[in-house]
């Protein structure tokens, strides 16, 4: 591989034939933020949502989305990470003060699921690897399947095929009922415990296996390594990073997460959302979109004094059982006595557990409902969730730049029917509640083609404004012009149903011709004619 720096001096980028990475110049190839992270990252969440959160049902954590995103913003380094978590925070706090949670209403389901799938996907293949018990491979591991070890390949699968069952079994699971007998009832709530726990079961299984061989001298696994015990300390995120050749300054490590800044907390509202609206049209109750950014920006800038990284609303982590203060409780416990047995955690079991969570991400489903329902809303389904596989960042703008292109085109070129009578064009425009100058040319056109089209004698055109609330000025513009137009073709326009803002913002442009009526039927009346639909 060659070394070169790449649009950023902080950044070191390796060229080679698996592709380029970049790297921060302190940064020695680690493979990963150290395990420990995770660990700081999964406490603060629960407390912070406990008092600020609206939705009973959700908790707050490290998710695999969002690490798949902070690896690509920071850069394997924990500073970045930490830092990303504050900077992320303060950004939906900002939100959450100025109510901008009415954002979120721009990306559209379509968008929200193609990026879902891609990431399970994503997620999915980075950790087969871990798997197969390869190590240092980082891309394009098939190439290197001869050198899959079998102990981790046996033991991963297995992990696999027992978590797969002790989900299909939880699904099958027929509901408890009081009158049955004791017995029954408490071999019900231990096959519902070990499924609900199946995650934590797995892990441990996984632990004592590895254990046992470590006794027996022989390790046939490669296992996590230890992690150091106690509490993260109380302090703020470090602005600075010391690298070799200097410090690092923090204008220049903001430069360096670019686009994340907006990204992580965009996506982590976005993420936490969905799953409370889920949760809350299930169990009858309601959120509020911008109490949910305090409480998600709270939750990360405090957590940054902990050395947390960026952390949203988890659907796996409500699954496992558990609420948010004995959730907390329970991370702090085994920070502090618990993680000198996590080195015995093979990676193996670990990656089942991750690619057991992530899998049903992948809504196969959702592509034949779209090509059913409307087809065209698969066009940012695989916007999306192509360039998803390119970069996450870039799959999400260009989702929510189709779904907002296919929605101005809805806008910009309504339906308009149109019904003839011996004397009268009557013009019924489907406008979405606002007559707006991108629809003002499509509106011109198509009255003017269609009244000058008919072969009768001199007729009024009446355009019907009942769904029409609001108006800017390039489309008065355009009214005048089309008021002009049919006036030099020896035809009236008439408007009807108008409404007050709309008849105000009309009357204040003083239309030469200007008519309007209260309904069409009037309408027809006053013009000496009778509009029938047709």
């Amino acid at each position: 591989a060659s070394w070169g720096q790449q649009d950023s001096p902080h950044l070191i980028w390796i060229w080679g034939t698996q592709g380029q990475w970049p790297l921060p110049v302190c940064d020695q190839l680690a493979p990963s933020v150290p395990l420990q992270y995770g660990l700081y990252s999964s406490f603060m969440g629960c407390f912070v949502y406990c008092l600020l959160g609206t939705a009973k049902d959700v908790t707050l954590g490290p998710t695999a989305i969002m690490s798949l995103l902070v690896s690509s913003y920071a850069f394997h380094q924990p500073v970045y990470a930490v830092l990303l978590a504050f900077l992320s925070g303060c950004i939906q706090l900002a939100m959450g003060l100025l109510r901008l949670g009415f954002l979120l209403d721009f990306i559209s389901c379509p968008v929200i699921k193609g990026f879902t799938s891609a990431a399970s996907i994503t997620i999915s293949f980075n950790q087969v690897k871990n798997i197969l018990g390869l190590q240092g491979i980082p891309r394009q591991f098939f190439l290197r399947i001869g050198e899959t070890r079998a102990g981790d390949a046996v033991l991963g699968l297995s992990c696999l095929a027992a978590l797969a069952g002790l989900r299909a079994m939880k699904s099958h699971l027929p509901q408890a009922v009081p009158t049955e007998p004791l017995a029954v009832r408490i071999s019900h709530l231990i096959v519902w415990i070990c499924a609900t726990a199946r995650n934590a079961l797995v892990v441990l299984f996984a632990g004592l296996v590895a254990y046992s061989f470590q006794v027996m001298g022989s390790q046939p696994f490669r296992l996590t390594g230890s992690i150091p015990q106690g509490l993260p300390p109380f302090r703020p995120p470090r602005f600075s990073l010391a690298a070799p050749n200097g410090t690092v300054p923090f204008p220049s490590m903001v430069q360096d997460m670019g686009v994340g800044l907006a990204v992580v907390p965009l996506m982590g509202l976005l993420e936490t959302v969905a799953i409370a609206k889920a949760f809350a049209s299930q169990n009858g109750y309601r959120i509020d979109p911008d109490q949910e950014l305090l409480a998600l920006g709270v939750a990360n800038v405090l957590g940054s004094f902990v050395s947390s990284y960026p952390i949203t609303g988890s659907f796996g982590r409500w699954v496992a059982g558990g609420g948010l203060s004995p959730t907390g409780a329970l991370v702090l416990l085994s920070l502090a006595y618990l993680t000198s047995v996590f080195c015995y955690i093979p990676k193996a079991a670990l990656a089942a557990v991750i690619i057991s969570a992530v899998v049903p991400m992948f809504d196969a489903g959702i592509f034949r409902t779209l090509w059913r329902v409307k087809r065209l809303d698969l066009v940012p389904l695989c916007v999306t969730f192509l360039l998803c596989f390119w970069e996450v960042q870039y799959g999400i703008v260009a989702g929510v730049l189709v779904s907002g292109l296919l929605l101005l085109y809805s806008i910009a070129r309504p339906p308009i029917r149109v019904s003839f009578s011996p004397a009268l064009v009557l013009v019924l425009p489907a406008f979405q509640s606002s007559l707006h100058f991108p629809a003002v040319e499509h509106l011109r056109d198509s009255v003017c083609s269609r009244a000058l089209a008919a072969a009768s004698p001199a007729r009024s055109v009446l355009l019907d404004c009942s769904h029409v609330s609001s108006i800017d000025y390039t489309a008065v513009l355009g009214l005048a012009e089309l008021l002009q137009e049919l006036h030099r073709h020896g035809l009236s326009l008439a408007f009807c149903g108008l409404q007050d803002p709309v008849l105000q913002v009309l009357l204040s442009a003083d239309l030469e011709g200007f008519q309007h009526f209260p309904s069409w039927e009037e309408a027809g009346e006053a013009l000496g004619c009778s509009p029938r639909m047709g």
